[in-house]
């Protein structure tokens, strides 16, 4: 069968399926997340021993640390999405509620009811743990989904495919309501991202450039962030200690994901009292350290960053760093610089921390704390679909709500316009 072929099949099923799940109670959709726990959990060396054969390929192919990272599935990261899941069960259902209610002056109500988008395609990279986010996220809004992982994952994630179709099975849903691409033809990505008859929406998921081929040759709505450059900001005003632990943290507690910091912005204040604890400890952990004039000039290991290094997602162990005079330098750089992903202050000054918040034009803006908290789990969405950093319709980690729109409702009582 042709792949365009394939791909109207998926999306025939799925369109379907979508109708179904519209449909479904809350109780069959948290049935259907409980069942796919608690296969999970059951098939876990199943789930290991497809990801260990990815792990094997990708090692033969040279896949770089970052997605081998990224590709790797250990008990905790399973285990995770197990948790995952178990919360979406016990968040509220967004679907059918009703909001905004209004009496106008006719003597009609007005208000806006939560609805599914319907059928979305998800397109990812090396993160099999994605697979299952996206089919819970989808499952609980009440959507279809369409999944299309990277080659690297793909016989780990149509394991958990089968696990996920035998959850819907036994809550009596479609199973159809999920389904994995099952081919590493790059051609299926450019029908899915065209197939507007049966998809209502795009989510990518994965490199910049997979994402910008998305954005410039969709014709389904995207819901997209093209990079990672998160900053973390230590104030003049900051609690010294506090900053050491968060920008080691931001920096090195992974390095393959979107929400690492990038780029260190320190006032000149206090940069010397925080570089002289910090790069310690960057330089025992092998991070290379990229600055401007005055970086380099207390820091004998730092290289001369180029105007590029100030744009860069490195999604390595390499960090950027730049002393500046003010917070509003801070926050120009990052409003420049900066992808509108996460952006962090540290600082004890509440006049301080509330202009960054305002000023900075980021999905996340966060006060005394790693950028690494900036994903749909920690913020208590239960997982994500992704994180947006465009500003129509979802902003930041896609949860639940990101997977809903709303339309009108009005309960009338026999009036006429007149």
């Amino acid at each position: 069968m042709r792949i365009k072929d394939q791909i109207d099949e998926i999306g025939k099923q799925a369109k379907k399926a979508s109708a179904a799940m519209a449909l479904a109670s809350t109780a069959e959709k948290n049935t259907a997340l409980h069942e796919i726990v608690q296969l999970i959990r059951t098939h876990k060396a199943q789930i290991q021993q497809a990801n260990q054969a990815d792990l094997n390929k990708a090692n033969q192919n040279g896949l770089e640390p970052a997605l081998l990272d990224r590709l790797s599935l250990s008990d905790k990261t399973i285990e995770t999405m197990a948790i995952g899941l178990e919360q979406m069960t016990q968040l509220p259902d967004p679907i059918g509620e009703i909001s905004d209610l209004k009496i106008r002056p006719s003597g009609i109500q007005v208000g806006k009811m939560r609805v599914p988008l319907g059928v979305i395609g998800i397109i990812y990279e090396s993160r099999p743990n994605v697979t299952i986010d996206a089919a819970g996220l989808c499952i609980k809004s009440g959507n279809a989904t369409i999944l299309r992982g990277g080659s690297e994952a793909f016989e780990c994630n149509q394991v958990l495919a089968q696990l996920v179709s035998q959850g819907l099975t036994r809550a009596n849903l479609p199973a159809h309501a999920v389904q994995v691409i099952k081919t590493t033809d790059r051609d299926a990505v450019g029908h899915l991202i065209t197939a507007k008859t049966y998809v209502d929406v795009i989510v990518p998921r994965g490199g910049k450039s997979l994402i910008q081929r998305i954005a410039e040759q969709a014709t389904v709505p995207v819901i997209k962030h093209l990079d990672g450059i998160c900053h973390t900001y230590i104030d003049a005003h900051a609690n010294i200690e506090q900053a050491i632990q968060i920008a080691d943290n931001a920096k090195t507690h992974r390095y393959g994901t979107c929400n690492t910091m990038e780029t260190l912005l320190i006032h000149q204040a206090v940069a010397q009292k925080v570089l002289s604890k910090l790069v310690p400890l960057y330089l025992a952990k092998h991070v290379e350290l990229r600055g401007c004039p005055a970086t380099c000039a207390l820091v004998q290991h730092a290289k001369p960053a180029t105007e590029q290094d100030w744009f860069t997602e490195y999604l390595a162990p390499i960090l950027s760093i730049r002393i500046v005079d003010s917070l509003e330098q801070a926050i120009q750089h990052i409003n420049h610089y900066g992808s509108q992903h996460t952006d962090v202050i540290v600082t004890e000054h509440h006049s301080h921390a509330m202009q960054f918040i305002r000023q900075v034009d980021s999905a996340s803006v966060m006060i005394n704390a790693s950028s690494r908290f900036a994903d749909g789990f920690e913020y208590g969405l239960g997982a994500e679909i992704g994180i947006s950093t465009d500003k129509l319709h979802a902003r930041g980690p896609v949860g639940l709500e990101g997977l809903t729109s709303q339309k009108y409702v009005i309960f009338g009582h026999g009036e006429i316009r007149t």
